[in-house]
């Protein structure tokens, strides 16, 4: 009989033989994780990504993605990876300044910045090594960061790395933001914010942040990663929907989960771009994303153009997703997207949800510290194109049967 997803079993058994004295603090380390309810399963997914996963053995309906439009598994994905790998080969050789740079990044480029309608953009291996790189070009020592408390890990680690005083703002509260920036003197300040959170399914104050962000002569820096594809009238994400371009600096995104491909990219102002050609160090110092996966994602670009009613069919049952679980008693916090939360509070009993989820067919993981804070555990749902709305009601049968109610 197969493990519970969710249960420690299925990270693997311990090592056989006690490691050496100078490594003896990581069997600790584990022990603690697992006494906390904090180990991580490891997962092993067999085919593609799509309505159903089979993941260990077993095939479970999938809410569990990042694909929000149902292109990662898509065959014209595939056919422009295939095309690319012909052309250009497995691996792009060598980094952008060197030889990396290829006709395939060069396209992807323009139809990004052709999407975001700014003057360029830049690709990256991946979203992480987008925040990472750009915030440590931007900022450094004697200047000041401000990141809402919710950002994503990338953000988080940008910060740490560019030496700036940090300041940590609540989450989405722009009037202690406002405080923060009116009482620092620094060299350069920078707001960075994740548009739609991935864990709280929450949508940032753009429109406020801008205008605090003017107010005092600080670059605005946003996150599109999860919203990138789902919406604006083009898809190109929440600057769009919200009508804020004038007022955000920095666009950061990602390629990996709307869009179906892999690797991440900042956008903006064409001076902007060429200063990270020469600062980013995660850019300069990186072999080049793969070409092929920038033609596929380059298709996927083009499907953004040609199928915006896999956006609203997306937007529209995760909307009925969220009023039926709010009908029901289950606390989705404030989600406003195909992201959701469903709270559980301790750790524990976020895994017995996940497990029990599981058992009955679905795929929906349990998220725990350092994912989210202490005290907030949760299950989360991620909506994609593909689940119906039998899909949906299936699964929200399934949280009123275990979810705790509020």
């Amino acid at each position: 009989m197969p493990c519970r997803l969710d249960s420690p079993a299925s990270v693997g058994p311990a090592p056989a033989t006690p490691l050496p004295e100078p490594l003896a603090w990581i069997d600790r380390e584990l022990e603690e994780l697992a006494a906390a309810d904090l180990m991580r399963p490891r997962r092993t997914r067999l085919g593609r990504q799509g309505r159903e996963v089979a993941l260990d053995g077993r095939v479970l309906l999938n809410f569990g993605s990042n694909d929000y439009l149902g292109y990662s598994g898509d065959a014209r994905l595939v056919k422009a990876l295939a095309k690319g790998a012909c052309a250009e080969g497995a691996g792009a050789g060598a980094s952008p300044l060197v030889s990396g740079h290829s006709a395939a990044h060069e396209a992807l480029e323009r139809s990004l910045a052709t999407l975001l309608d700014v003057e360029a953009a830049l690709a990256f291996p991946s979203g992480f090594a987008a925040n990472t790189a750009t915030i440590a070009a931007l900022v450094g020592p004697g200047d000041l960061v401000a990141s809402d408390d919710r950002n994503h890990a990338s953000i988080i680690d940008g910060c740490r790395l560019s030496r700036a005083t940090v300041a940590v703002y609540p989450h989405r509260d722009v009037a202690a933001l406002d405080t923060m920036l009116a009482g620092a003197a620094a060299r350069r300040k920078l707001v960075v914010t994740d548009t739609l959170f991935s864990m709280d399914g929450t949508v940032a104050p753009l429109a406020d942040l801008a205008a605090v962000a003017a107010r005092h002569g600080a670059m605005l820096m946003v996150d599109e990663a999860h919203a990138t594809g789902v919406f604006g009238a083009r898809g190109s994400g929440l600057v769009e929907e919200l009508a804020c371009a004038d007022g955000v600096h920095v666009r950061v995104g990602t390629l990996s989960k709307a869009l179906g491909a892999a690797g991440g990219f900042v956008a903006g102002h064409a001076a902007l771009v060429e200063f990270l050609r020469h600062a980013a160090r995660a850019w300069i110092f990186s072999t080049a994303h793969p070409p092929a996966v920038a033609a596929a994602a380059t298709r996927a670009l083009g499907l953004l153009a040609d199928e915006p009613e896999r956006r609203r069919d997306l937007r529209c049952r995760a909307e009925a997703f969220r009023a039926a679980l709010a009908r029901g008693g289950i606390d989705t916090g404030a989600a406003a997207a195909q992201i959701v939360p469903v709270v559980a509070g301790a750790p524990a009993a976020a895994v017995a949800v996940a497990a029990a989820l599981a058992d009955e067919g679905f795929f929906a993981p349990a998220i725990r510290p350092p994912s989210v804070p202490e005290g907030s555990s949760l299950v989360r749902a991620s909506v994609c194109w593909h689940h119906s709305e039998r899909d949906l009601e299936r699964l929200t049968e399934a949280l009123l049967r275990h979810a705790p109610r509020h």
